[in-house]
């Protein structure tokens, strides 16, 4: 028992000099409360509401094309983002890229993948390059016709993110230049007859979800709600180093479940060995009694 109680102290001082040496980082005056900001970033999920498939977007090849004209026979996948976002936005398409990687379903032929940019600034270019980079992420190059990505005007990109309830928030980038946008990051499932079937919150998606959504929006039928459980793409501010706080909160969660997992480890073991008799001493009988002299 003494032993454990050395390996326990040792790593819990291990832990908490972890701890200490990213909480040693300058980062300015901390909150439990989200950034201000974040208050008109969100999802509303919209379930039923009919998209406006009467709006126009740019697409891939430059053509302006309606977005009615994907839907009435298969259902959609729809993400919005914005192409040069700095974090998020590259997560959550990897995420749907990978977990497509795992179904039956092929886009083009059982659904289209929609993905538009909230940024009206954003053109063709990066519309072409994004869809050359998932389409290759992918592994199936002839699917191409199924992946759509479109840009914008700004009241048709309002129009669009009002319908699904997506909430986001322009903001300046960390050197003053680049726009970003603060959002929350989620996909939709769209019936064929355009009306919103399913949201899947944060950036992981799991095949088996995308695989009955997909089934269910097929056949027009309205999913439930899921839990709210929002991922935020915010700007780095490196001079208050507020991603790294983050990460110092994670790393001390991380801490403190291991300190209880092995002092709960260590309790047990602790009544289990007070439970068992102590073993006779060698040269004697149960009763005390000397033996060979």
């Amino acid at each position: 028992m003494l032993l454990s109680a050395l390996v326990f102290a040792a790593l819990t001082s291990s832990l908490i000099a972890q701890v200490s040496g990213y909480g040693d980082k300058q980062m300015g005056t901390e909150s439990d409360k989200p950034p201000e900001i974040l208050n008109r970033v969100g999802i509303v999920q919209n379930l039923n509401q009919q998209l406006p498939l009467n709006l126009t977007f740019t697409d891939d090849e430059g053509k302006l094309v309606q977005l009615g004209s994907y839907f009435g026979k298969s259902p959609a996948i729809l993400a919005l983002v914005y192409y040069q976002c700095p974090m998020l936005c590259s997560e959550e398409l990897n995420g749907l890229t990978g977990a497509l990687r795992m179904v039956d379903e092929v886009p083009g032929r059982d659904f289209n993948i929609i993905v538009v940019s909230i940024d009206p600034t954003e053109g063709t270019e990066l519309a072409a390059a994004k869809k050359r980079s998932y389409l290759k992420r992918y592994g199936h190059p002839e699917t191409a016709a199924g992946w759509h990505f479109m840009t914008g005007t700004q009241p048709n990109i309002d129009a669009l993110t009002k319908a699904v309830g997506f909430g986001y928030v322009k903001i300046p980038g960390p050197d003053g230049k680049l726009t970003q946008f603060a959002h929350a990051s989620s996909i939709q499932i769209v019936t064929p007859e355009g009306k919103l079937a399913q949201y899947y919150m944060g950036v992981e998606f799991w095949p088996r979800d995308l695989r009955l959504g997909l089934a269910e929006a097929s056949s027009n039928r309205i999913g439930s709600r899921v839990d709210n459980i929002l991922t935020y793409c915010y700007h780095y501010d490196p001079l208050t180093n507020k991603h790294s706080l983050i990460v110092v909160r994670v790393v001390q969660l991380g801490g403190l479940l291991t300190c209880m997992m092995v002092g709960g480890f260590m309790l047990v073991m602790f009544r289990r060995d007070a439970k068992q008799p102590d073993p006779p001493r060698s040269g004697t009988t149960g009763t005390g009694t000397k033996v060979n002299g």
